[in-house]
């Protein structure tokens, strides 16, 4: 047997899923270095391998294409192992002990700034989560530490999804931070709060979903570093990983310190995520003029075929989004290049005018763009009738709602839409339904509409929570975890189709249809192994699916356990 045509490795005697839309069904697949040798049966497949040959006996198990998540943020999952957590607390007492052991480990003087109060993936916060029937306040802050300044940060506000989000702080943080009786706040949207005195409690809501008490009021504490983020991000690719994941794209862009960290594990060998991202450029006062020397100028640099482009790592096209708010925008982009928990940069809104010139100007260029929420979607087409962007991938995430006439609009001009089933199926359906009438039901997260027009289409965590198993089984089951309800059944996909989206399609948005999403000879080894098969498994069981075992590139980056 030439050494061709022997496999590295040979993954046999399990269920094979190709999702190469032929139906094929296979019980084998077989590895050469970092790309599909063959799928077949065993019998045939087992000729492949040779003495050298790594034999997985997968007995009944599934083997599919990575997952590849549409929009992941999944920087942020490193940088939570960075600061103490506060999960599982169930009293200010145990809270109060808990952060005690962390002072007691920290140098005199030093800054603790900790994890959100709640736990993860949402870190939903309310007086009645602690027995004492309140939140923490200075007080209590100061019981841990008067030797530290002591900060629980708040959520980023999208992980709850409601507002407002708190941070607390002890004597030692609101003198370090200049806060005290009298003390303004730098926005309506941050409230500090005070006693019947007229003293700060410590404590500080934000009725805003991105954070501004730690760009603002603290921003003597300590922030992310460009180090932080490059000694996290392998933890974050690994924790992606443990589900199957294998590829994400990252449409809400990358501010420059995340670009880093992306290239330097990438050029030091040690990625086992490829990514695919988006610039997050600063725009801050920039007129239509600005805008348009800026797309002239840093168009050929966010191409697929740029420098230091690769299958591990592309960097193509922008991000845009319409300014909303020009005084909170300011304040956050004080403290560039420290972004939090954001990884882009808060300063990419423009004004309606240099907003539009913007994508006039990217779409006569040839330069991808993505966006956020449905509005994104009325402007991307008024934009086409302009200057036509139907072969240039442009994609809008997270629409909560698309009529008729927005769908038939995506499907007219090549628009890929990423979907936050998270939010927009699981947390908040009934609510939405209630705010948009029932006569709207249809048009809520429309995925079966969507993929009716044949829209790319692709699912996407947004980080809450890393796996995108719930994700499909959103798509598929529409529950309302509310109500437990069903909303818009007729929008429910089939599981082969939730599962397109999030492979075939997934790389489709990532323009690497030909290299990956399906399992095929020649196109890059990226499967997942997993305990069942999501085809037919229970439907309650889909949303807490895990892999077994994760592949990219040929190499194992993940194995929950013994699969030989």
């Amino acid at each position: 047997m030439s050494d061709t045509t022997t496999a590295d490795r040979l993954l046999r005697g399990g269920h094979i899923l190709t999702l190469d839309g032929a139906g094929r069904t296979a019980d084998a697949i077989a590895l050469k270095g970092d790309r599909i040798l063959a799928v077949g049966s065993s019998a045939d497949l087992s000729a492949l391998a040779g003495p050298q040959t790594e034999i997985t006996e997968l007995a009944g198990r599934t083997v599919m294409p990575g997952l590849i998540d549409g929009h992941a943020h999944l920087d942020r999952e490193g940088l939570k192992g960075l600061l103490p957590s506060l999960a599982g607390c169930k009293s200010i007492r145990e809270l109060v002990e808990r952060l005690r052991k962390v002072a007691a480990d920290t140098p005199v003087g030093r800054w603790i700034v900790t994890m959100p109060l709640g736990s993860p993936p949402e870190f939903a916060v309310s007086p009645t989560m602690f027995e004492e029937g309140r939140l923490p306040d200075r007080n209590d802050l100061d019981a841990v530490t008067k030797d530290h300044p002591l900060l629980i940060r708040c959520a980023w506000g999208y992980w709850p999804g409601v507002m407002p989000t708190v941070s607390i702080a002890n004597t030692a943080a609101l003198r370090a931070a200049g806060v005290q009786r009298g003390t303004a706040s730098p926005s309506p949207k941050l409230v500090i709060e005070t006693d019947g005195s007229g003293e700060p409690t410590g404590r500080f809501f934000e009725n805003t979903f991105q954070p501004l008490a730690e760009f603002t009021l603290f921003r003597a504490a300590p922030h992310f570093t460009a180090d932080d983020r490059l000694r996290t991000l392998e933890a974050s690719m690994r924790a992606y990983n443990a589900f199957g994941t294998t590829g994400v794209f990252e449409g809400h862009g990358v501010a420059g310190e995340t670009l880093e960290a992306w290239r330097r594990v990438r050029d030091a060998g040690r990625a086992t995520m490829r990514g695919h991202l988006v610039m997050s450029p600063g725009f801050s006062g920039a007129s239509v003029a600005d805008v348009q020397q800026w797309v002239a100028r840093e168009t050929r640099a966010l191409q697929p075929d740029a420098a230091g482009n690769d299958d591990w790592l592309h960097l193509q096209g922008i991000y845009a989004e319409p300014l909303v708010d020009a005084e909170e925008t300011r304040l956050r982009a004080l403290c560039a290049p420290q972004t939090g928990w954001a990884g882009f940069n808060y300063d990419a809104g423009l004004p309606l005018a240099e907003l539009r010139a913007l994508l006039v100007a990217a779409a006569r260029e040839g330069l991808r763009v993505c966006a956020i929420q449905t509005n994104m979607v009325d402007m991307f087409i008024d934009v086409a009738r302009e200057a036509p962007i139907d072969n240039l991938r442009w994609t809008v995430a997270h629409p909560a709602t698309l009529d008729a006439s927005q769908l038939d609009g995506l499907a007219a001009n090549g628009i890929c839409v990423t979907t936050l089933t998270n939010a927009y199926i699981w947390r908040s359906a009934s609510s939405l339904l209630k705010r948009i009438g029932p006569e709207r039901e249809n048009e809520i997260c429309p995925i079966a509409s969507l993929l009716e027009r044949k829209v790319p289409t692709v699912l996407a965590t947004d980080n809450v929570p890393v796996s995108l198993w719930p994700c499909v089984w959103h798509a598929t089951e529409r529950i309302d975890r509310a109500t437990g309800q069903v909303i818009n059944a007729a929008q429910r996909v089939s599981r082969e189709e939730a599962l397109r989206c999030a492979t075939v399609n997934g790389a489709y948005l990532c323009g690497d249809e030909a290299l990956r999403g399906t399992l095929e000879p020649g196109k890059l080894a990226d499967l997942a192994v997993l305990p069942d098969n999501p085809l037919t498994m229970p439907a309650d069981a889909l949303r807490a699916l895990s892999a077994d075992m994760t592949i990219v590139g040929g190499r194992t980056v993940f194995q929950r356990d013994a699969v030989t």
